[in-house]
């Protein structure tokens, strides 16, 4: 009999192929009190999370018997990898299932921005239609989207853009057998309109877009994250658009989620933000869910499961 503890809930589909499968026993660890009590009182076999259930060295610790942590989902900066793998501990993920979603987030984002969508419909909901008399906004066709991190999604966004009529420029760890100009950091900053991040968090990309960054913008720019927080220096970013350094902030993700009620990153004229929820789309959000416990399912029965999804594939 496998023990599995859940840290986060997880589509209905993907929770009743585990409720139904054979030798295991689920444990719902929602919360912190919860999930040590959990943990302190049986052996933990398998850790479920999503994007905010943190599977830490102090947890690998309180569970010797852990053979699989899964991650529904892609990023696996909320689990500690490295020393998951020291441990033989099967790390698995979904890559590339939110690509499509988080690209298309992303265009939303920066056509609501360039078009000033979200004041004039709220203008409208309020009554005011004469709104119209004073409203500024412009369109992306002929603009040059510059994108960091030439990725899965890096790539959809890439062709969506092309599509609309605008430049791609692209600055990524290497360069890409695609049909858009590769360019360095400081080149990319200097020349576009539009900047769009699809980088993984690690070490070299905490803070690039600092202060020096965003002194080098000089195209005032819109900018959009739908990778993670700490990307973006948010004492830079508040700076920048203060001093107009960038024309606009639209953003998925955050240096700390929730933010603090009084963040002035959220309340700031320049800013749109939306909760993490670019990947919680109803058919992604399931997709990722039932393709992480099927390999889960797979890999504790030792049946054929996707390689591409064992993160530390080297160890099976």
């Amino acid at each position: 009999m496998k023990n599995i503890l859940l840290l986060e809930t997880i589509a209905p589909a993907a929770m009743n192929l585990l409720s139904e499968a054979q030798n295991v026993v689920l444990f719902e660890g929602f919360s912190e009190q919860t999930k040590m009590k959990i943990v302190s009182e049986n052996d933990i076999h398998v850790i479920i999370t999503r994007g905010k259930g943190q599977v830490n060295p102090a947890l690998l610790e309180q569970c010797p018997h852990l053979s699989i942590i899964a991650r529904c989902g892609v990023g696996l900066d909320n689990i500690a990898v490295a020393e998951a793998t020291k441990l033989g501990i099967v790390v698995i993920n979904a890559p590339n299932s939110n690509a499509a979603t988080i690209a298309e987030h992303t265009i939303a984002l920066l056509l609501l921005l360039q078009r000033n969508l979200y004041p004039a419909i709220t203008m409208v909901k309020e009554g005011n239609w004469q709104s119209r008399n004073t409203y500024r906004g412009d369109e992306i066709n002929g603009k040059t989207l510059g994108i960091l991190g030439l990725g899965n999604i890096g790539k959809k966004v890439a062709a969506i853009a092309t599509a609309l009529g605008m430049t791609v420029l692209y600055w990524s760890a290497k360069k890409e057998d695609v049909p858009y100009d590769f360019v360095s950091f400081e080149e990319l900053l200097k020349q576009a309109n539009c900047i769009s991040v699809h980088l993984p968090l690690t070490s070299k990309t905490t803070n690039l877009l600092n202060h020096s960054a965003f002194e080098k913008m000089e195209k005032r720019p819109l900018l959009i994250n739908t990778a993670r927080g700490k990307i973006i220096h948010q004492e830079a970013l508040l700076q920048a658009l203060t001093l107009g350094r960038i024309s606009g902030f639209a953003a998925d993700v955050l240096e700390t989620e929730p933010p603090a009620e009084k963040d002035p990153l959220i309340s700031h004229p320049k800013t749109l933000i939306t909760p993490h929820l670019g990947s919680l789309t109803t058919t992604t959000y399931r997709q990722m869910c039932l393709r992480t416990v099927k390999n889960v399912l797979a890999v504790l029965e030792g049946k054929p499961h996707d390689p591409n999804c064992i993160f530390n594939r080297k160890l099976l």
